[in-house]
């Protein structure tokens, strides 16, 4: 049986002059475009066994913002902030059981790296936006992609 993959990237943050990178904050279309993401996967029917977050602040804060619909807390892997691939995804993965879904929140480029390493696979990941990789063995697809528009539609009630 497969584990899922969800791959939330950060959502919007403020310009890059504003603070160093690492303590770059969401921006307030940020902070909806994280609620809407959760939202929408709560809406979606998806249950996490876990989410796991770049310790950047504008990836925890999204992290955050999404479990609040997703009934989870999200625990900081340090290897998120830059340069996390798939043999970071499959490691997370392992943690779990066939059947069980996780939820990892960081940055581009290397959230859609690891879709194209993974499944083979090229994706735009927007700000705010989601991708699925049923992962089983050796073997991955992409099955789902959501830009913010998307979860945007599915969070409302």
């Amino acid at each position: 049986m497969a584990r899922l993959l969800w791959l939330l990237r950060h959502g919007e943050a403020e310009p890059h002059d504003a603070r160093p990178d690492a303590e770059r904050r969401l921006t307030p279309r940020g902070e909806r475009q994280s609620r809407d993401a959760g939202a929408a996967l709560a809406r979606l029917g998806v249950e996490l066994a876990a989410a796991y977050a770049s310790p950047r602040v504008r990836a925890l804060d999204t992290a955050r913002l999404a479990c609040e619909s997703l009934g989870c807390e999200p625990e900081v892997v340090d290897t998120l902030s830059g340069g996390w691939d798939a043999d970071g995804a499959r490691e997370l993965l392992a943690r779990h059981d066939d059947g069980e879904a996780i939820l990892v929140v960081g940055h581009e480029p290397d959230l859609s790296q690891a879709v194209l390493d993974l499944a083979g696979g090229r994706i735009d990941l927007k700000k705010g936006g989601a991708a699925a990789v049923r992962v089983e063995g050796h073997g991955a697809e992409l099955f789902a992609l959501l830009r913010p528009k998307e979860t945007e539609a599915l969070s409302a009630p």
